[in-house]
């Protein structure tokens, strides 16, 4: 009987030994088959470096990469701090030293030092009520968007703020077919080849425009779908409905590649569509698709590699970078969090990389700040949600 007992025992503990390897060797088999080749980073928490002046930044909507690195962004300071308690050195009279509200475009350099700062209302042109946005094309020249209600119009500097051009007729209304004016840009990209602008317009009308960067003129545009745009309120987002046949508003980015692919950002529709340069309408695909309010397709930015191989997605809503392949549209991976440390987000709002693959983000409402995302090159990640992709002990920013 003993031993009988003894055999038994054995068996049994033989059958969840062999059980439990089993199930590791699979755990194991599943964890090298999620395991995907996406780029990978760190957030760096000691860029960019204190401001100077007491200055603070306001809402910050817009940032941008010129051709030495030096990332542009764009806020807007007076009109979203509080003097009470946010720019008592604003208050009349001063409440307190601190703080002031930064001019809206700031310039830093790679290692994150402010080296230049301007905008603001100026002669011979109409600065936004509310500006939105802040692009660099090829030869450095700054472009600014508004999304205002008498924000029809877009604006170019050169690299240093001198006033260029002002493209379209301020206080104009909303309409998606017009040819002189805008309705709200919300962001400006750049065909550098083909010399075109492409507006996502935007926040009031319902398209995509393509200028002559020149000129200024508007080429062509459209709507959802390739559709001709139609203003047309269809109200509030419903996730169970049929796909919606137009953008909604804000349309917010209509970025092209280096292979003649638009991709754009219909944000509260929670979609990604993208176009050929000409606007036939290619293909979608939906991100977070039950999320509603402000949507979760924010901004893009593609990788410096020359095939654009991944996209970056900033979601605003949900506080995460999505790293997709730009082909198919998989999100391989995503980082970030909800919060107020370095490598969290609070309403992530743009996003840019640099020629070293670093990637760029602002964040607006009381996000109030941008970071940066050193690049660690492309390796295997088993993780579909990094969370904060911090970095390690001993690892440098």
């Amino acid at each position: 009987m003993r031993r009988t007992r003894a055999v038994t025992t054995m068996v049994v503990w033989a059958a969840v030994v062999g059980a439990l390897f089993v199930g590791q060797s699979r755990l194991r088999a599943d964890a090298a088959r999620a395991a995907v080749d996406a780029p990978r980073f760190t957030v760096d928490p000691l860029w960019p470096k204190p401001l100077p002046n007491h200055w603070i930044l306001g809402s910050t909507i817009g940032v941008a990469v010129d051709s030495k690195d030096h990332v542009f962004i764009i806020h807007r300071g007076d009109s979203t701090l509080n003097q009470r308690t946010e720019t008592g050195a604003n208050a009349t009279p001063p409440i307190g030293e601190c703080c002031r509200s930064a001019p809206p475009v700031l310039e830093f350099d790679p290692q994150g030092n402010l080296v230049n700062a301007w905008g603001g209302p100026g002669q011979g042109y109409d600065w936004p009520e509310s500006n939105h946005g802040i692009s660099v094309d090829d030869k450095d020249n700054i472009w600014i968007g508004g999304n205002g209600r008498t924000d029809s119009h877009i604006l170019k500097f050169t690299h240093d703020g001198k006033f260029l051009q002002q493209i379209g007729l301020p206080k104009q209304a909303i309409n998606s077919k017009a040819t002189n004016h805008f309705g709200r840009v919300a962001k400006i990209s750049f065909d550098v080849k083909a010399q075109e602008a492409y507006v996502a317009d935007g926040y009031g009308n319902k398209r995509v425009a393509v200028l002559d960067m020149a000129t200024g003129a508007i080429k062509r545009f459209w709507g959802a779908y390739g559709n001709a745009p139609l203003d047309t309120n269809m109200g509030p987002y419903n996730p169970d409905a049929p796909p919606a046949p137009q953008f909604r508003n804000p349309v917010h980015c209509a970025d092209p590649t280096l292979d003649g692919m638009v991709y754009v950002c219909d944000r509260p529709n929670d979609r990604i569509q993208v176009f050929t340069t000409a606007g036939k309408f290619v293909k979608e695909q939906r991100i977070a698709p039950k999320t509603r309010g402000d949507g979760s397709v924010w901004d893009i930015a593609f990788s410096r590699d020359p095939q654009q191989k991944f996209l970056y997605l900033a979601d605003g809503k949900n506080e995460r970078i999505y790293v997709m392949d730009r082909q198919s549209l998989e999100i391989l991976t995503q980082f970030g969090d909800g919060g107020r440390q370095p490598g969290q987000f609070f309403a992530v709002h743009s996003i840019a990389t640099d020629s070293k693959g670093h990637i760029y983000t602002t964040e607006t409402y009381e996000g109030k700040r941008v970071q940066k995302f050193t690049y660690r090159g492309v390796g295997s990640i088993t993780a579909k949600d990094q969370g904060v992709v911090w970095p390690s002990r001993g690892q440098s920013p």
